[in-house]
């Protein structure tokens, strides 16, 4: 009998090594307030903005998810975000257990470590479901526009999938971990702005991520079109 084999690259291997990384990162890093600005250009004065350290690396999955959209497919980040998302999960929950633990006698240290690990499960649902519906999201559009676009404007392509993604992300992250905490009058300018800026963040390293896309596809010989994928997300192995 012969077994049908299923391989992976080594490129798609780191690839996927660093994507999970940026979302494990991206839930400790969330625990520290930022505050950047105010910004003044000329008579324009534009208020201080505050964020989470997570933006600093959490735009960088998105930015993973479209590479590896662009060049090896739908399937191939299909299993990238099932992936990221288990081991997401797992970091999450032994953390969650560790914090749940009692601490040692000499251990003073327990509302640091409460404060980095102890993620309310409120959040933590809504972080999940928000990272699956837009990472789906962002491949979805990334896949489809390839086919309509045949191929060209790889850089519209990475943009308008991040916005969709990102906006996704946004409303349903945002209503389910904070509503009736945060005044509902101040939802939209967070979701609004978690948008706005992960997006300028892609466009800034944009020029990278194109060098990126254009030499792993020169390295490894592929270049993906999705025609006559099934897009259904439960699809895992599906490759």
């Amino acid at each position: 009998m012969t077994k049908e084999t299923k391989q992976v690259s080594v490129l798609f291997m780191l690839f996927s090594i660093l994507f999970c990384v940026c979302l494990i990162a991206a839930n400790v890093l969330e625990t520290k307030q930022i505050q950047v600005g105010p910004f003044s250009f000329g008579r324009l004065v534009f208020p201080a903005i505050s964020l989470t350290g997570g933006l600093i690396v959490f735009p960088v999955s998105y930015i993973i998810n479209d590479c590896v959209c662009e060049v090896w497919g739908y399937g191939k980040a299909r299993l990238l975000i099932w992936l990221g998302f288990a081991m997401n999960f797992f970091f999450v929950a032994v953390g969650a257990l560790c914090d749940w633990i009692p601490g040692a006698a000499y251990w003073d240290n327990d509302a640091g470590f409460h404060a980095v690990f102890g993620l309310a499960p409120r959040i933590a649902a809504a972080s999940f479901v928000a990272f699956l519906c837009g990472s789906f999201m962002n491949a979805y559009v990334m896949s489809r526009m390839k086919i309509a676009s045949q191929g060209r404007n790889f850089s519209a392509r990475a943009i308008l999938s991040t916005v969709a993604g990102e906006g996704i992300d946004s409303v349903i992250f945002f209503p389910l971990a904070l509503g009736g905490v945060v005044p509902a009058d101040e939802l939209p300018k967070l979701m609004l702005w978690q948008v706005v800026l992960k997006t300028v963040y892609e466009i800034i390293v944009l020029p990278v991520t194109i060098r990126v896309v254009h030499a792993v596809k020169a390295h490894e010989g592929e270049d993906v079109y999705d025609n006559g994928v099934n897009y259904n997300v439960m699809r895992i192995f599906s490759i």
